[in-house]
């Protein structure tokens, strides 16, 4: 019976990074717990395909041989057992073996395992600690069978998989936020976007690929099944292109097209007759990124277009981002983006930007998050939803939506609950106004207000005034003078008593009789 849950793997994936404490820099974890991790499922997969297919045939040579046979093919020497079997220079071994497994399945691993030196004395040490530690990270990683048999369910690894990242996205700080978006924003975001069967989905920024896989989930997909979505991406960081190439394997999403390189300088989604478009694009590109890339397009002018409104400035490339997905998009296509509140509202050439997004109606909704939900800053974002096909009723019309106080505080940063996703996307279907937190805004007024998108602008974030029941409150204060002349009352007899006479200060004397006046 399959046994291995999502939490048992993490657990045990946990226990590996135990054994890396002390001995190399955290921020390196993720390179060999993740690159160990994806080489042992790949190799028991292997082995599970191989067992099937030769009690099946009875053909051993067929069975562990043929490449054509199997999903991923294992050369000898990239199989687990025989890596296991290595007691020296098991660095070296560990690099030959992602070689090979990279040369066997070229269109899908090329390039993904040989970022991770095995053999890098500067972070593991001399040979004999190198040995040492990577043979107790063998042994660890033999005590967990990744078939699919040993699965609880199909999603396990890939779970277990997205929530390692996340753990080391929180170690590494601001830097964790390159490569990670926090899973409830990304579901909001897919909620938002209702991608659908048969669509083509872009991630131009794509990370560590959470944002495709989700859109994957939102149509039912799981692995072994097969995926009626087409999904594409782009990083910049190769160490983070190739966590996603992994991600997207161990989803059971081999065959998403994630390119390397500078989406904003080279973008690789192309074909024939120019940029690659798409029903859905969705990103949470980097916040406000310092030389983007403003000098190269100064220089020579965007071959593809795509910045028809304007060039930001060169310290804010978030509106180079957003120009990228709007160019990117079919005709009735939808984008839905995460940026810092600064570009509703700077001026400048930021400015005239947004104006000309607003002018030709791309802007669909503008929802505000509240603070600290993303890792490595604590300042809030806001979604934005552009729309190239808007629905009739919704032309003309920008919907706003203040859901800062939408969140539940967690032990390092907050994060939004089902609900808090679930009003959000219940508000946007509605695209109605309600007190507080949603109001529709025609174009009229945001030309009045020069084509300043803050949400505070159009919907009132001021925390109401508390009403006073001033019934209430006399009670209340006739309640007290009661009380405070009774004790008052029994002090003075208590004096009197003692023989001190009426010794009470005229302010602390009974007030009864001025109390029954016509001010009640």
């Amino acid at each position: 019976m399959a046994t291995l849950t999502t939490d048992r793997l993490f657990s045990h994936l946990w226990k590996a990074a135990d054994i890396l404490r002390g001995s190399i820099d955290s921020a390196d974890y993720k390179n060999y717990i993740l690159g160990l991790l994806f080489l042992k499922r790949l190799s028991d997969v292997f082995e599970e395909e191989a067992e099937r297919i030769e009690a099946e045939t009875g053909d051993h040579a067929l069975a562990w041989d043929d490449p054509d046979e199997h999903v991923f093919f294992m050369p000898v020497e990239a199989r687990w057992p025989e890596l296991r079997k290595r007691t020296k220079q098991i660095g070296d071994a560990l690099n030959k073996a992602c070689a090979a497994l990279e040369q066997a399945n070229p269109r899908t691993l090329e390039g993904v395992l040989l970022g991770i030196d095995y053999n890098d004395p500067q972070k593991l040490g001399d040979t004999q600690q190198r040995d040492s530690l990577l043979s107790r990270l063998l042994n660890h990683f033999s005590d967990e069978r990744l078939r699919n048999c040993d699965l609880a369910q199909p999603d396990v690894l890939g779970d277990a998989y997205l929530k390692l990242i996340e753990w080391f996205a929180e170690q590494a700080g601001k830097k964790g936020g390159e490569f990670y978006t926090p899973h409830s924003v990304v579901e909001l975001l897919v909620r938002l976007l209702k991608p659908k069967a048969g669509m083509r989905i872009c991630d131009p920024t794509v990370g560590s690929g959470g944002m495709l896989i989700e859109c994957a989930r939102h149509i039912g997909h799981h692995p072994g099944a097969p995926l009626n979505l087409t999904l594409a991406g782009q990083e910049k960081n190769l160490g983070t292109w190739a966590i996603c190439k992994m991600n997207m394997v161990l989803h059971g999403i081999p065959d998403a097209d994630i390119r390397k390189g500078d989406t904003i300088r080279a973008p690789q989604l192309t074909d024939g007759t120019g940029l690659m478009l798409f029903d859905r694009v969705i990103a949470n590109p980097p916040f406000s990124l310092d030389e983007w890339g403003r000098a190269d397009l100064d220089k020579d002018p965007d071959p593809y277009g795509r910045f028809r409104y304007g060039l930001p400035p060169k310290s804010r490339g978030d509106l180079a981002f957003l120009q990228h997905m709007v160019a990117v998009t079919k005709p009735d296509g939808m984008v839905g983006v995460v940026m810092p509140h600064g570009v509703l509202f700077r001026g400048a050439s930021e400015g005239g930007i947004r104006k000309g997004l607003v002018e030709d109606d791309l802007f669909e909704a503008v929802i505000g998050l509240a603070p600290n939900l993303f890792v490595g800053t604590t300042i809030p974002a806001a979604i934005l939803i552009l729309n190239r096909c808007k629905p009739s009723k919704r032309r003309g019309k920008v919907f706003f939506v203040n859901a800062a106080e939408c969140f539940e505080p967690g032990r390092n940063q907050n994060y939004l609950r089902a609900e808090h996703i679930a009003r959000i996307a219940r508000a946007f279907e509605a695209f109605g106004n309600e007190e507080r937190f949603s109001r529709v805004v025609g174009l009229d007024e945001i030309r009045e207000n020069d084509h300043n998108l803050n949400i505070g602008r159009y919907v009132d974030m001021a925390e109401p005034e508390e009403k006073i029941d001033v019934q209430a409150a006399l009670k209340e204060l006739y309640r007290l003078e009661t009380e405070r002349d009774a004790a008052a009352a029994r002090m003075d007899a208590l004096l009197q008593e003692f023989g001190y006479g009426t010794a009470l200060p005229k302010q602390l004397a009974p007030t009864r009789s001025r109390s029954k006046g016509g001010s009640r």
